[in-house]
């Protein structure tokens, strides 16, 4: 083994392409959805109890704390949905070159946002 190699261990210099990136975000996206369920089981076994615990479901969703949250999973949800497409589409052998990666990731991150802000208008 080489032992002249450069090694570079602090990692905030270190550039990552836009199809990395997009990637992490997606991994991110869906460590967050893994914990979201907990939340959406929980509102759904409120909402299922009785009309009253209905009532109040629907109560604590006016408050800004559980919209932000709302929308903080919906915002995942939808990236992740987006980012998955890429990936199918990629499995299908389209957009597997250099190019195609970076336009691809370039297109999930611009359709993530537009489904981020959809969401947002729509909890908001």
């Amino acid at each position: 083994m080489n032992s002249n190699r450069p090694t570079n261990l602090d990692l905030t210099t270190i550039e990552l392409p836009l199809p990395a990136k997009a990637s992490i975000i997606h991994r991110i996206s869906g460590f967050i959805l893994f914990f979201a369920v907990a939340f959406m089981l929980c509102a759904l076994a409120a909402s299922l109890e009785s009309e009253q615990s209905f009532a109040d479901l629907q109560a604590a969703f006016d408050n800004g704390l559980v919209k932000f949250i709302t929308w903080g999973i919906l915002s995942a949800l939808g990236y992740h949905f987006v980012a998955g497409i890429k990936h199918l589409l990629m499995d299908m052998g389209i957009g597997e070159t250099k190019e195609g990666g970076r336009t691809g990731a370039i297109i999930t991150l611009v359709l993530g946002v537009i489904v981020i802000v959809l969401a947002g208008v729509w909890v908001w």
